[in-house]
């Protein structure tokens, strides 16, 4: 018996370009329980013995048939390897009733035909299988191998079970026949659910063992997961276990009275490209991306999109995150965008919005409500004097929040304004809030029962009215009280050729004076002028860094040397 095992069964993940159908994997599983190298031991002591003419031993063993003891079999990628209780059922073409079961059913008149079959105790479950339909439902229940712990087979495939297993002229089960079960071994969810209903994306073979006695091959109770492959058709690749690579087997235990060992190993027996092949394959890909990058380039095109000469072209790819300290759940906002004189608009942008009805949450104390709604503006600014410099208004975000009961009643629980911000990039910006009120208990009963309050007729008199003319705004005798805050997320672009000419006269300043260097009379003069600079510099620190009364003596004995 093995001294050492394999005790880590958990997933390997690799990464291959190559496709998965040229994957070849050779599994090998042993017995190797005491009985048959007992029994072993004993053929050699008869082999020994008939060669000097005893054959006294010869009853104690018979000769053992090809894969009684073990098997080895080299699988392909959703090749389809038979089990002996798959060769009987499908001979039987009354239980095919799928268009998969009726060419299972002349692939194994086939194979019994030509006597080709190529493995006793290993076979395949491919992506295309039904593997629910394929196990009795009483194993779904209880073999450990084909449930977990988390879930469990669906009613649907319970009920599909049921169906499939009166179709089918099963022979009896003999129940002393001991179940199998691998150490350590966490049984993957798409054994017992079909793969394309897990994950569509994902495709699933699982090699299995047939772990019973020589005598009782084809019983569902021995049936065993051995390997679990899965890919996403993305060169991702999922093993459970990983190959053996050279180190111990792994060890399969079957329960029962005779509680047989099993030694499982397998290893990647893929066909490595030749280098003159490999070669030929990098030279297509290189052939295929340049194709596609030239493709690209054709619908792309050569010439960067440019707003026209004097235009300033503002994108806003904004974000309303969350509102907050309001009075009422249930919240949602309103909001539009005013363009200031000399700003447009593209006419088929909407620019007004109104954001889904928000329901709040307790956080650290106060009452939030997570509204994570994306919007986007984009404007253009015209320049209509040459002598202008700088922008003189941008435009403004108004938004009122308002909450809604259950009776449909609405409130306006607070007005407020953004503007846009002056320089590009990511700004998170907090906008405070407040509503107008009316003195008296009336208003506030109105408020509480009926809904409905006092509102705005012209919201962008939360900053300053767009009807105002006037030199002076006075807001005296208005009462109001302040309510919340809304926070935004905002990412600005701007774009305009005056940035291009800009960075393109710097450059070619640099460059002018990289040429000229130090032999104008302007650099010249620059480096004279810095380096008296930086004399004066350090004239200036050592006399601070002098003792004070040394240069008191110095300047007296000068006045003395004068007079």
């Amino acid at each position: 018996m093995a001294d050492g095992w394999n005790t880590d069964t958990g997933e390997a993940v690799y990464r291959s370009q190559d496709i998965v159908k040229n994957l070849k994997i050779k599994v090998r599983i042993e017995r190797v329980t005491s009985t048959a190298a007992l029994s072993q031991h004993f053929q050699q002591q008869v082999l020994s013995q008939q060669e000097g003419g005893d054959i006294e031993l010869k009853t104690l063993s018979s000769p053992a048939q090809k894969g009684d003891n073990d098997d080895e079999v080299v699988v392909g990628w959703q090749e389809k390897i038979f089990s002996q209780y798959e060769m009987e059922l499908f001979q039987n073409e009354a239980v095919c009733q799928t268009p998969l079961d009726r060419q299972y059913h002349k692939e194994v008149k086939a194979l019994i035909k030509a006597k080709s079959r190529r493995s006793r105790r290993i076979f395949t479950y491919t992506d295309h299988d039904r593997y629910t339909n394929c196990l009795p439902l009483h194993q779904l229940e209880h073999t450990d191998l084909l449930t977990t712990t988390k879930t469990g087979p669906t009613f649907l495939a319970e009920r599909m079970a049921t169906v499939k297993n009166r179709r089918q002229e099963r022979r009896t089960m003999d129940s002393s026949i001991p179940k199998t079960r691998i150490i350590n071994w966490e049984p993957t969810e798409e054994f017992v659910r079909t793969s394309r209903v897990v994950n569509n994306a994902m495709q699933t073979m699982h090699i299995m063992g047939d772990l019973g006695p020589p005598g009782r091959l084809g019983q569902k109770e021995n049936e065993c997961l051995l390997i679990t492959i899965k890919t996403d058709g993305h060169g991702t690749i999922v093993v459970k276990p990983d190959f053996n690579k050279g180190r111990e087997p792994y060890r399969i235990v079957a329960e029962g009275e005779n509680r047989e060992i099993w030694r499982l190993t397998f290893e990647n027996v893929s066909k490595s490209m030749k280098p003159e092949e490999k070669n030929k394959e990098q030279n297509m890909y290189k052939d295929l991306y340049v194709r596609h990058k030239e493709f690209l380039s054709g619908l792309v095109g050569q010439d960067f999109e440019m707003p026209p000469a004097g235009t300033l072209r503002y994108l806003m790819n904004g974000e309303i995150v969350s509102a907050q300290g309001f009075e009422y759940d249930n919240l949602y906002i309103h909001f539009f965008l005013e363009l200031p004189n000399n700003w447009s608009s593209l006419p088929s942008q909407s620019l007004s919005e109104v954001t889904q009805t928000c329901r709040t949450k307790s956080l650290e104390k106060e009452d939030v409500a997570f509204f994570s709604y994306p919007f986007t503006f984009e404007a253009l600014y015209m320049k209509q004097k040459d002598g202008e410099e700088g922008i003189p208004q941008w435009p403004v975000i108004y938004f009122k929040v308002l909450s809604l009961d259950f009776w449909q009643r609405y409130r306006t629980e607070g007005y407020g304004y953004l503007l846009f911000p002056a320089t590009p990039g990511k700004h998170t910006m907090t906008c405070h809030t407040w509503r107008p009120v009316q003195t008296g208990t009336v208003s506030a009963m109105k408020r509480f029962f009926i809904g409905g309050s006092a509102e705005l007729e012209d919201d962008s008199y939360v900053r300053t009215p767009g009807t105002f003319k006037g030199d002076r705004l006075s807001r005296f005798g208005f009462c109001t009280v302040t309510t919340g805050s809304v926070t935004f997320n905002l990412h600005c672009i701007q774009q305009a050729r005056a940035f291009v000419d800009a960075a393109v006269l710097k450059r070619r300043r640099q460059k002018v004076f990289e040429h000229l260097g130090g032999f104008s009379q302007q650099g010249a003069v620059c480096n004279i002028l810095e380096a008296f600079q930086r004399a004066r510099k350090k004239m200036q620190e050592a006399r601070e860094s002098f003792p004070r009364g040394v240069i008191n003596t110095g300047s007296q004995l000068q006045q003395e040397s004068s007079a």
